[in-house]
């Protein structure tokens, strides 16, 4: 096997494990990577505001609004405006949401953060610049990502819209 086609090999390999763990989550839970990690933000932080989420997720206000308005319309987060600065409103997980994030799998990419801090800082600057150098080479630098490991969930629900406007099209 050629050094190009090992790359490749081990491309697809990470894009399978995220869209085997996407899959899992969504029987499992009937969610999506966004939607766990945006209900774990809500639970672990309380009383939050969507651009608290935005922030902690690292995904734009809007894509955030779009996602919990799908929460919402199951019943498994709602949201109230504040009460001391109208401008602000806070989501909150519902029963129902509870329930389904006690049953959820973890994040990939929880696991993944574990295994890569236990490298040392010269591997982790070696991988970091190399998938950069993948990341350009496939000519995927203006392309608009965050650090949710998800197969297409993060584009279906908005994403996907920002980054064609990004890139021209």
């Amino acid at each position: 096997m050629n050094n190009y086609e090992k790359v490749l090999v081990a491309l697809r390999r990470v894009i399978r494990a995220t869209d085997l763990h996407s899959k899992r989550l969504s029987k499992n839970a009937g969610l999506t990577g966004p939607q766990l990690l945006i209900m774990r933000t809500i639970r672990d932080l309380g009383e939050v505001t969507i651009g608290t989420i935005a922030d902690k997720v690292s995904l734009s206000q809007a894509t955030v609004t779009t996602i919990l308005d799908r929460l919402e319309h199951r019943n498994l987060v709602y949201r109230v405006r504040s009460t001391q600065d109208k401008r602000k409103v806070h989501a909150h997980l519902t029963e129902d949401g509870a329930d389904i994030l006690a049953r959820a799998p973890e994040p990939l990419q929880e696991e993944f953060i574990g295994k890569f801090q236990s490298l040392h800082e010269w591997e982790q600057s070696m991988i970091i610049a190399s998938l950069q150098r993948v990341a350009n080479m496939m000519d995927a630098d203006d392309i608009d990502a965050s650090p949710v490991l998800d197969v297409g969930a993060v584009l279906r629900e908005d994403g996907w819209k920002e980054t064609k406007k990004k890139a021209g099209a």
